[in-house]
């Protein structure tokens, strides 16, 4: 019965914590990590800012539910993934630029990876509690479309694996090379 006890108080214990460390973030999670408020590159990016019944309408039902509703695509089933050419990485939903494929790897996750982004201020990393883990979601700055998840388990010179649902994304080839 003590081995009960002290079971339930542990998994008391963890859900409480989790959910103090959520409720004690003064943001909600919400860290623009390498962005200073003062600096012109962040003023410039206007917000796009839609209902969801737009959203609803410009993205497939797959689309929607990652970008939207913070969902996953299956691992290897993107058609990004495997994409091997010269060029740019968009917001599916709001097209801003967000990597290049020079800095795309193979992580061997099942997801594009990227070890960086072409501009911090393009991006949002914020605090993800969900599934019972700690993790760093990924969001475009300007529309809050979910990408995906940051991890520090990447190549150099960064050291940082960006690992993003290829549906979140589109690609343009560049077009001089």
């Amino acid at each position: 019965m003590k081995k009960v006890l002290i079971v339930v108080f542990c998994v008391a214990l963890t859900i409480a914590l989790i959910c103090g460390l959520q409720k004690s973030d003064p943001d909600n999670g919400l860290q623009e990590k390498n962005i200073k408020k003062s600096q012109p590159e962040k003023s410039k990016m206007e917000k796009v800012i839609k209902t969801e019944e737009e959203w609803k309408i410009l993205l497939t039902d797959t689309e929607y539910k990652v970008t939207r509703e913070k969902a996953t695509e299956r691992p290897f089933t993107g058609e990004l993934y495997y994409n091997d050419e010269t060029g740019v990485y968009s917001c599916k939903c709001c097209g801003a630029e967000l990597f290049r494929s020079e800095n795309k790897f193979d992580a061997g996750c099942g997801w594009p990876s990227f070890w960086d982004a072409i501009d911090k201020y393009k991006i949002i990393e914020k605090k993800d509690y969900s599934y019972g883990m700690i993790r760093t979601e990924v969001l475009c700055a300007k529309c809050d479309a979910h990408l995906g998840h940051v991890f520090d388990d990447g190549p150099n010179p960064t050291g940082i694996r960006y690992c993003i649902n290829s549906v979140s994304l589109s690609f343009k080839k560049d077009s001089t090379k």
